[in-house]
């Protein structure tokens, strides 16, 4: 009786194994077009023709900020910035202004470069500008190369802080759109911003047009950035060669530059 049943048996389980098989590609399949469509859909996002945006991941390439050379001379711009790194045989691949400035090029509020703070933090609760549309924010690198943006009361200055500049207003608070911002705004002017991706990658953008805040912190959002920080207006450049976008010219304060 065993030998008589063993062939049916053989039969049905190579069927069933068939079947499974069969539904395994099927899967596999539709997950490999679904991934598919996520990242072309994420690329879409990235590629917004209003904006020149710069993605870096901080483990594999310094991200450093720029204020003052060793003859306490301000930097004030990309250009320079990218002669003196050159006679260091360092190679500029991106930099934006880092934050707001006062009229002496000093930074408006907190900074910190290479664990040194240069200016103290500003918790002033009142005053004129973007830098007060409070809450503002700090964004910050570590000394093991973290990336990170949080409100400016929430920030602990340790000996871990690296890099920090301040800034404000926040663009996304915990995923959630500033509240102060309004979608149909006629507030527009050229923005330039940062934001820290889910995967902990840091993603740079500037506005190539006017643009309101809320058009600007939506686009951070869209993309999983659970915080953003609005750098600075009309007097925003970046230099992104790699795109073909080359803004030498400026009078900064704080610069943030990518180097390989």
């Amino acid at each position: 009786m065993v030998e008589k049943n063993s062939k049916p048996q053989t039969k049905t389980l190579t069927t069933t194994i068939f079947k499974m098989t069969k539904k395994v590609a099927i899967l596999s399949i539709i997950l490999l077009v679904s991934v598919g469509f996520f990242v072309q859909s994420d690329k879409s996002k990235i590629d917004d023709e209003r904006f020149i945006s710069y993605i870096v991941n901080p483990k594999k390439l310094k991200i450093e900020f720029y204020w003052k050379n060793e003859k306490d001379k301000n930097f004030k711009n990309a250009e320079n910035l990218r002669l003196w790194l050159n006679k260091k045989k360092q190679n500029l691949v991106f930099a934006t202004n880092g934050g707001m400035y006062k009229k002496d090029n000093s930074p408006q509020g907190l900074y910190i470069e290479n664990k040194i703070t240069k200016n103290k933090i500003d918790t002033t609760t009142r005053g004129n500008g973007n830098f007060y549309l409070k809450p503002n924010g700090i964004f910050y690198l570590t000394t093991d190369k973290t990336a990170k943006i949080c409100l400016s009361n929430d920030f602990i200055d340790n000996d871990k802080i690296k890099y920090a500049t301040q800034s404000g207003p926040m663009l996304v608070i915990n995923g959630a759109i500033h509240t102060a911002f309004k979608e149909n705004s006629t507030n527009l002017n050229i923005r330039n911003g940062v934001g820290i991706l889910p995967n902990n990658e840091v993603l740079f953008a500037m506005s190539k047009k006017e643009i309101n805040f809320y058009e600007f912190a939506e686009f951070f959002k869209n993309l999983g950035c659970k915080n953003a920080l609005y750098l600075d207006g009309f007097v925003s450049r970046m230099y992104l060669p790699e795109k073909k976008w080359i803004q030498t010219d400026g009078d900064f304060g704080v610069i943030i530059g990518v180097t390989k």
